[in-house]
């Protein structure tokens, strides 16, 4: 089996490109560009096959799906941080909303019947009312931020080329996921650096913070890239699956997690430049209509989450 896939050299496609060497007959491709770090990939950048395509170039992206023809298709290149979505609107959106059109498109004209995976988001749901927890698929779309606007229009654009082509799009939306490998502007991965630096000495024993009443429910990315290649094996064409844990903890909680598994003493300071101008407050999810499906949940405590991820940073400061 021959599988793209799209911003392979980031946090999740790095991963997911793991568990598919993993499997039997897969054969990897991934979409990378001339600036694209290479860090999270050094020990499979052998096993796969790299193509040099700018998602936002039409043109490119139907040579590289000419070529690759792919069975599965992990549609997973994005501009994925909520807050660099208030700094830079524009590019979020032309990156996000643009390069899955282009995708679409190639997969369309070359007639390929290839399975899309379309990496959605718990942010689509944005303000959420204590009453519509837990989450489902059928819940409202109230994004609070451009990135979540953008990811609104990536899932209504699989449904839209579903319904209007016949393309075998498959939408999840996954909820927070974190591990080993997040990029350091994730509240997880932030902390988890903040830390480790601390702890060899490289600056005062003081972690800066933003919002920590928001809530949010986490996955191990380990497990959720397992998801993925279920949502593509099992899912129907057109529909919509919620990924996530069914529990939401707070990003106090979460660091009170961290601060756990350290021996530093350590002060907490809120930061007025961490603050959002809006914030989702609350994202937890049903995920009973995946489950029901595959039989998916997820196995990793996050516990074990948080301990591999600051153990990431440890041997990185």
């Amino acid at each position: 089996m021959r599988v793209l896939i799209t911003g392979i050299t980031g946090f999740v496609g790095s991963h997911l490109a793991e568990y598919c060497l993993a499997r039997d007959d897969v054969e990897v491709f991934g979409t990378v560009r001339w600036r694209s770090r290479m860090d999270n990939v050094p020990d499979i950048v052998d096993r796969v096959t790299m193509i040099d395509c700018d998602l936002r170039d039409a043109v490119a992206v139907k040579h590289c799906l000419d070529e690759v023809r792919p069975e599965f298709l992990f549609h997973l290149a994005a501009q994925s941080f909520v807050p660099t979505s208030w700094k830079a609107p524009v590019e979020t959106l032309v990156t996000n909303i643009v390069g899955e059109v282009n995708v679409f498109e190639a997969v369309r004209e070359l007639g390929l019947g290839t399975r899309i995976q379309v990496a959605g988001s718990s942010e689509e749901y944005g303000k959420v009312y204590e009453d519509e927890l837990p989450i489902k698929e059928t819940n409202p779309l109230r994004p609070l931020s451009p990135y979540g606007v953008s990811k609104v229009g990536q899932d209504l654009l699989g449904y839209q080329y579903h319904e209007s082509y016949g393309l075998n799009v498959v939408r999840t939306r996954a909820f927070n996921h974190t591990g080993p490998r997040r990029g350091e502007p994730f509240v997880s991965s932030n902390f988890s650096k903040q830390i480790a630096v601390i702890e060899k000495g490289k600056k005062e024993p003081v972690i800066e913070v933003g919002n920590l009443e928001a809530r949010r429910d986490y996955t191990d990315v380990r497990d959720i890239v397992k998801a993925y290649w279920l949502a593509l094996e099992k899912g129907e064409p057109g529909d919509v699956y919620n990924l996530g844990s069914g529990r939401d903890i707070s990003i106090r909680s979460l660091l009170d997690m961290l601060l756990e598994l350290t021996t530093a003493e350590i002060e907490v300071r809120q930061v007025p430049a961490r603050m959002r101008p809006s914030d989702v407050m609350v994202l937890r999810a049903d995920t009973t209509k995946f489950f029901e499906l595959t039989g998916w949940k997820p196995e990793i405590p996050f516990e074990k989450t948080l301990r591999d991820l600051l153990d990431y940073w440890r041997e990185r400061v």
